[in-house]
């Protein structure tokens, strides 16, 4: 199988091959293996898996860290104080 890829792609690959310790062609084969691999093992696991993300976009942007610690202060203000 023969791939054309762009020179400044192909020079990527070439230096991550190198860091592998392998040739650009092992290289590749490794890359496509694992990630072939893993598509494979989730096709065989039923249907995808759907995650959460975007689950609550409908209720607008998340606090910002200041306003949880605004919100966890004011809640916490009178915590431990007796009757």
């Amino acid at each position: 199988m023969m791939i054309e890829l762009p020179e400044e792609l192909e020079a990527a690959l070439r230096v991550q091959a190198n860091a592998h310790g392998v040739s650009a062609a092992g290289y590749v084969r490794e890359v496509l293996e694992r990630d072939l691999a893993s598509s494979r093992e989730g096709q065989s696991s039923g249907p995808p898996f759907k995650t959460g993300r975007g689950m609550f976009a409908k209720y607008g942007k998340a606090p910002s860290a200041e306003e949880i610690d605004a919100n966890r202060a004011e809640m916490f203000r009178n915590f431990g104080e007796g009757d």
